[in-house]
Parts: structure tokens; sequence; C-alpha cells
């Protein structure tokens, strides 16, 4: 059997993957567009995050929550959000929080521009679902470490090649379930809209995405935090942030740091589950 194989030519996988890649890095123009407009959300999230007071940001985190959970209020989130974030602070973190909450939002929102389009054309179309299923399912079983190879070669380091890994990284989530909210929107509701003359259009924006919005937020929480795991990741590459904290830790054997820096990674991560979730709730009450 090994004879037989030994037989068979290798396929030239790694070099045709090489072939690609330098032909890609030859768009350099396209690739630098993309940086810089990245770059420039990126760099918007944290001018705000930078211009507001630690205090006010603590305020207002404790406020919204206050706000989304009003109906139901939940005294043991916001003594957490307030002991968390004041720990934070307390550590000399806050900078890293605030780089690590600009990758983290920058990467959903882009998430969420692309996927809820692309798992709006699944639902509506059974070929684009054959087509986009299995890219989905490349997209969430490759090895995150492997997204970083292309991304430095076409982005460069920095937070921009970190963001576009945590994109890949984080968006099959959006897609699937906004093509699942949509699929199950009843047929009784489709048909009255259809009996009362509505456009494909009016449908899908009165009808089928309100409907749909519980599974959209659901998908916002599971994308949200796919990136925050990868903040670490990121930080090979140049990301700022939390995760480089612990990742010049690791390197230096540094357990003390290295807790601390995850334990704040852990705080925020709570804190927009929670929101996202709370979101997901009201929603669907209302």
């Amino acid at each position: 059997m090994n004879s037989i194989l030994g037989s068979i030519p290798q396929i030239p996988l790694a070099h045709w993957i090489d072939n690609f890649v330098d032909w890609l890095v030859q768009f350099t123009g396209f690739f630098n567009a993309i940086t810089n407009f990245i770059g420039s959300i990126n760099n918007a999230f944290q001018w705000v995050f930078d211009l507001i007071p630690i205090w006010l940001f603590i305020v207002l985190v404790l406020a919204l929550t206050y706000y989304i959970n009003r109906d139901k209020q939940n005294w043991g989130l916001l003594i957490f959000e307030f002991l968390g974030l004041l720990m934070i602070w307390n550590l000399n973190f806050w900078r890293d929080m605030t780089q690590t909450l600009t990758l983290v939002l920058t990467s959903s929102l882009i998430a969420l521009v692309i996927g809820i389009p692309l798992g709006i054309l699944m639902a509506k179309s059974h070929t684009a679902e054959v087509i986009l299923k299995p890219i989905l399912d490349f997209m969430q079983t490759m090895p995150a470490f492997v997204y970083l190879i292309p991304a430095v070669a076409l982005f460069g380091i920095g937070m921009v090649p970190g963001i576009v890994a945590s994109v890949i990284f984080a968006m099959p989530p959006t897609v699937r379930m906004t093509n699942m909210g949509i699929r199950e929107v009843p047929d009784e509701l489709i048909e009255a809209a259809d009996s009362f003359g509505s456009t494909e259009w009016q449908k899908l924006f009165k009808v089928e995405l309100p409907i749909a919005k519980t599974s959209l937020m659901a998908g916002v929480n599971q994308s949200m935090m796919l990136s925050l795991s990868m903040v670490v990741i990121a930080s090979m590459i140049g990301a700022m942030g939390l995760g480089t904290k612990v990742y010049f830790a690791v390197g230096r054997n540094d357990a003390g740091n290295g807790f601390a820096a995850g334990l704040a990674i852990v705080v925020l991560a709570i804190i927009l589950d929670r929101l996202t979730q709370s979101l997901t709730r009201t929603r669907r009450k209302h």
C-alpha cells in the first residue's frame, strides 16, 4: 500500500496557495484602500473611547444596562459591571480594554454588514445556500491561526489584519442565524403579506426581518464572543489590547500579569454577552 501511495505524485497544494497569495499581493492599491477604510472605523471607535472620561464611560455602561433591563432589573449584573470596570481601571488596563473593545466592535460591525445580506440571500435562494454553507463550514472550522498568514501578507502588521481575521472567524454565526430566522417566519404571515399586495422588499423589512430579530441578535452575540476570542491570537500580528498583555506574559512566563489581563478579558466578555442577551430578550418582548 505504501509503495502504491509513494508512486503517486504529491499534490502541490501549498505551492498553489503560495502562488495565489502572491497573485493577490499584486493588488496593493485595493488592499491598501481596505486597510485605510477599516483603520478609519477602528480609529473612530478608539477616538470616541479616548474622548470619554473613564468615570463617565462606567456611568454610561451602567445606565445602558439599567435601561435595557428596566422591566426586570438585574442588580447583580450592575454590581458586577461596576466592580469589574473599576478593577480594570485600577489595574491600569483601561486603555488596553478600550483597544480590545474597539477591535471587537469594528469586527462585529463589519461581520454584520456583510453577514446579514448573505443570510438574507441564503434564505431567499436555495442555490446560494448550497454554495455558501460549505464556505461557512470552512471559515468556522479552519484554525484561527491560519488566517493570520494571508492577513499579514495582504494587510501588513497591526490592528487591521487582526480585525480581518476576526471578521472571517466571527461572521458565519451572523449569516447562519439570519438565514434561520427568516426561514422560520410562519407561512401564514407571508401569505397575509402577499394578500395585501406587499412587494418582496416590503415583506423583508416589515415582516421577515422584524420577526427574525431574536435570531439576528443571537447571531450578533455569537459574533461578538468569537471576535473577543480572537484578541489574544490577533496580538501575535500587532493588534493592540488586552491580548497583547496576555501574549507578552506567556512569553515571559509571567503568570500574575497574564492572569490579571485574562481576568480583564473575562469581565469585558461577560458585559458584552449580558448586554446583547438583554437586547435579545427586549426584542422578544416587543
